[in-house]
């Protein structure tokens, strides 16, 4: 049986996760790394993830592949974020594995925190979805998009609905752009939500952004019902493996993180979502 915890609730998943780690000494034991000293390989990796597909790939693992390496793998699941990171920087976990580079370097910055990446895994596609429209035509001026409110996410999202016709954007922008970097509307009202929340939002929005993983969790198929989808070439939004800076080379995370770019990690994600997700088992810069 495995042993997901999710965590659902930003309040209450903080102080639970606080109180049940700290009474158990944090099965991840970090703090013998973060203190100069050998991790423990005998205690289990915890490892925060989002659900789909992150879970679902580290639980392939802990299933399939960490016993031939001797590694102890215990995975939490994280429907948010910001907990993932935080409970990555204070000891709590050992690692995480949900987010991307431009991500990281914002929620860095922001929480002065210090998270780094190991190894790329994947590429979750962002995608335009809607349950009103049948194709990009039928986005129509008056109509309401809803889009990520997460700076990187954001900027992502107006990136797409540029490249598909949808808004004009100022020259330069990048993927920092805002909704006051639109010089062109077309027509459109724009709502700003918390990522996860974008899915549940769908039905009450002509079209909405969302980000791959969460587009799974909501039963969608970013490679069949998206209106307009990310290409992955050359698109830098890997998802990796990450720990607090110090951590990189506990033996356990060098494990887990030649597991994840394996063949039979690379096998797994094209068979299980045919395209949704993508994977992309790199070195992480």
């Amino acid at each position: 049986m495995r042993k997901n915890t999710k965590l659902t609730a930003i309040a209450a998943a903080t102080a639970a996760l606080a109180l049940g780690l700290t009474a158990c000494g944090s099965a991840s034991d970090p703090s013998s790394a973060q203190g100069g000293g050998k991790a423990d390989e005998t205690k289990p990796l915890v490892v925060a993830a989002s659900p789909s597909p992150h879970a679902d790939i580290l639980n392939f693992v802990k299933d399939k592949l960490a016993a031939k390496e001797g590694l102890k793998l215990e995975v939490k699941e994280f429907t948010d974020y910001v907990l993932p990171n935080t409970a990555t920087e204070q000891g709590q976990v050992g690692a995480n594995y949900f987010q991307h580079k431009p991500y990281l370097d914002d929620f860095n910055k922001k929480n002065g925190t210090h998270i780094v990446p190991v190894v790329n895994v994947h590429l979750e596609p962002l995608g335009l979805y809607s349950k009103k429209a049948k194709a990009l035509a039928d986005i129509k001026p008056g109509q309401t998009v809803a889009v990520p409110n997460d700076t990187t996410n954001e900027g992502r999202a107006l990136q797409l609905l540029a490249a598909n016709n949808l808004i004009t954007l100022k020259e330069g922008v990048g993927t920092s752009a805002k909704l006051s970097d639109i010089t062109d509307k077309k027509g459109l009202e724009f709502k700003e939500l918390e990522a996860a929340t974008v899915p549940r939002a769908l039905g009450d929005v002509d079209a909405a952004v969302i980000n791959g993983n969460y587009a799974i969790e909501a039963g969608l198929s970013p490679a069949k019902d998206a209106l307009a989808l990310e290409k992955a070439e050359g698109n830098p939004y890997a998802n990796f493996l990450a720990v607090k800076a110090g951590n990189e080379k506990d033996p356990r995370i060098e494990k887990l993180a030649r597991l994840l770019g394996s063949d039979e990690v690379k096998k797994f994600i094209e068979e299980k979502y045919q395209g949704s997700v993508v994977p992309a088992a790199t070195p992480a810069s």
